[in-house]
């Protein structure tokens, strides 16, 4: 179960990471009220999953999975350019995500 609750504080950290973005600032009420809700959802998952998991695991985990959603999100959105070279490295943070989990 700590695994699956990682895993979705991971997508919400992609989420808040977004958020604070497009918050301009803290200037936009929308996009900082999602900040907040995100960032206290992904925290508590984080919290909840390191009752079980090593720390070190579990944060890899997370920013990984919170990096890589960021920018598959921004390039999806036309806000950063895509690359290969970018996809590449991207696949290589998913395949460390994938080898840290097949090793705990």
């Amino acid at each position: 179960m700590a695994w699956v609750v990682l895993v979705l504080s991971g997508v919400m950290e992609a989420v808040w990471a977004t958020a604070l973005g497009k918050s301009e600032g803290f200037s936009r009420l929308a996009p900082t009220v999602v900040f907040g809700a995100g960032l206290v959802v992904s925290m508590a998952g984080l919290a909840y999953a390191m009752r079980s998991l090593p720390v070190g695991t579990a944060y890899a985990v997370w920013v990984g999975i919170g990096a890589v959603l960021t920018i598959v999100y921004a390039m999806a959105t036309g806000e950063e350019p895509f690359s290969v070279v970018k996809a590449l490295l991207l696949a290589g943070i998913v395949g460390c995500v994938i080898g840290l989990k097949l090793l705990h």
